[in-house]
């Protein structure tokens, strides 16, 4: 769900989304339409306008104006159907998809030193989820918080592969899976992190993207009854088969040093503790997403 924003869908034509409150230009948003254009990157609703005005001598983007994809659904709807029906062909398209994005970001300047502080702002995720997940969870999640920085640890090894401009908020609520195929959409970056480097490891998103699959298995088994070994075994089945498909394009593009795989576990560890965050500030009834996740990752026989 779009937190801070409003789209309206006009004629079943173009759909205009609103900025609540408009943001100063410039805006990641208009710069990365413009670049897919030229990129020919065709996987995302067409986009069409910007809409701006000028305050007091400063510009605001009001509203983005993109085309409308007949009978779509975003992936919170039909992932957890094909969550539900143990259905995986999803997996490899959206792998493709994703590293044909990745292609095409990857053209875009990227201005230096980006990626700083990498260590230090997931140590920092992991503490304020613990400050702010309470009860039997955080007790839970104190008991598996050296695991965990464990893992995190592998992120204070220097970052030596490309950074590209990423999507920032890649996960499958931003795929739609609509009449002709799957597009990508939201290109304004991670709303809960103000101060997101744009250019980072090709990781992050991959990480954000493999997490929301096992967010979709929770979301299966919360609302849809789904067994919940099947729902795990399913997961691993769906991001291993992302993986795979995302490897094999950059391959195929002569590309594969745009993934540094050592990177997206730690990534996806950090996600965690940034959904947790996100349900305490803003969507409570979340948290049981990730807290199934991570206790699904560490169990005690995992952490032994």
């Amino acid at each position: 769900m779009d937190q801070t924003n409003y789209s309206v869908v006009v004629d079943e034509k173009v759909v205009v989304k609103w900025l609540t409150p408009p943001v100063p230009l410039p805006h990641p948003t208009p710069e990365v339409f413009a670049h897919l254009v030229e990129a020919g990157f065709n996987d995302t609703a067409p986009p069409y306008a910007a809409l701006t005005r000028a305050v007091e001598g400063n510009e605001q983007l009001l509203a983005l104006v993109t085309g409308y994809l007949p009978q779509a659904r975003d992936g919170w709807e039909w992932c957890v159907d094909d969550a539900e029906a143990g259905a995986t062909d999803f997996a490899p398209v959206l792998g493709r998809l994703a590293a044909d994005l990745h292609l095409a970001l990857a053209t875009l300047p990227v201005p230096a030193p980006g990626a700083a502080g990498t260590a230090a702002r997931a140590q920092a995720a992991l503490a304020e989820a613990l400050e702010l997940t309470d009860g039997e969870d955080g007790a839970w999640l104190a008991t598996r918080t050296p695991a965990i920085r464990r893992e995190l640890a592998s992120l204070r090894e220097p970052i030596t592969g490309p950074l590209i401009r990423i999507h920032g908020d890649l996960h499958v609520g931003q795929i739609l899976k609509w009449r002709n195929g799957y597009a990508v959409i939201d290109f304004d970056g991670n709303p809960t992190v103000t101060d997101a480097d744009p250019c980072q490891p090709a990781a992050r998103d991959v990480a954000q993207l493999t997490t929301s699959i096992e967010h979709v298995a929770q979301v299966a088994i919360k609302r849809r009854d789904a067994d919940p070994g099947a729902a795990a075994a399913w997961a691993a089945k769906a991001r291993a088969g992302l993986l795979a498909a995302y490897k094999a394009r950059l391959a195929e593009k002569d590309r594969p040093d745009l993934l540094d795989e050592r990177l997206v576990r730690p990534f996806e560890v950090e996600q965690e503790c940034r959904e947790l965050i996100y349900a305490a500030r803003h969507l409570p009834r979340w948290r049981y997403a990730p807290m199934g996740v991570l206790r699904t990752w560490y169990q005690e026989e995992n952490i032994t």
